[in-house]
């Protein structure tokens, strides 16, 4: 509404709708840098917790043998291993590297790396809302289920509209291949179960000092 009302039109190709509109608003002085930095503060927490959270799941899917002798996680014990600050240093190092690679093949054009970025984040969240709508109907719950099942409508017909422009499909397919390799490597390691009992015992394990309460990630 706001882009309509100003005239915004299609951004060029060195700024963004979202900063049109900033400036078109509050001029080019001091209140529109205000905005632009805080955007990008924004855009900067919001790649810090990426980066918590990609690590994250590589350490609770690192393999590990519990104390009763069952095997669980599905990846490499190493991907498990943190420091005194419980940080999984190795899934790190593989989460960086593969962020790298993503940006240079991009040429470092964020506006590229949106049209695929979105729709990898859509299938995600369509996943923990099909997810939490099982465990709701599971429960017996039906408002929650029926508020989630809205929910995963909603972020399909996003999904769906995404995908027309074309390019994003490659990044469904790509996700739909990781998602594969992850099911194949379970069911090889004969489909373990109890990842978040085997986060917190990692953490004793690696901090024998540190908190024993963990939040599993």
């Amino acid at each position: 509404m706001l882009a309509v009302k100003l005239r915004a039109g299609v951004p060029p190709a060195n700024s963004t709708l979202i900063a049109d509109v900033a400036r078109l608003s509050a001029g080019d002085g001091a209140l529109f840098a205000i905005f632009q930095l805080s955007s990008s503060l924004l855009l900067l927490a919001a790649a810090a917790s990426s980066f918590q959270a990609g690590p994250g799941l590589l350490k609770a899917l690192a393999r590990r043998t519990r104390a009763s002798g069952e095997r669980v996680g599905i990846l490499h014990q190493a991907l498990g291993r943190t420091n005194a600050h419980h940080t999984p240093y190795w899934s790190v190092v593989v989460y960086l590297v593969f962020a790298v690679v993503i940006v240079v093949a991009a040429g470092g054009r964020e506006q590229e790396l949106v049209l695929f970025y979105a729709v990898a984040v859509f299938v995600s969240f369509l996943s923990g809302l099909l997810a939490i709508a099982h465990f709701s109907r599971k429960e017996g719950s039906l408002r929650p289920t029926i508020v989630n099942l809205f929910g995963a409508g909603v972020v399909a017909f996003t999904i769906v509209v995404n995908l027309r422009r074309g390019f994003p499909i490659a990044s469904l397919i790509a996700s739909a291949l990781i998602g594969g390799v992850f099911a194949w490597l379970w069911i090889r390691q004969g489909r373990p179960r109890g990842i978040a009992q085997a986060e917190r015992e990692m953490e004793r394990e690696f901090d024998p000092g540190g908190a024993t309460d963990a939040t599993p990630t």
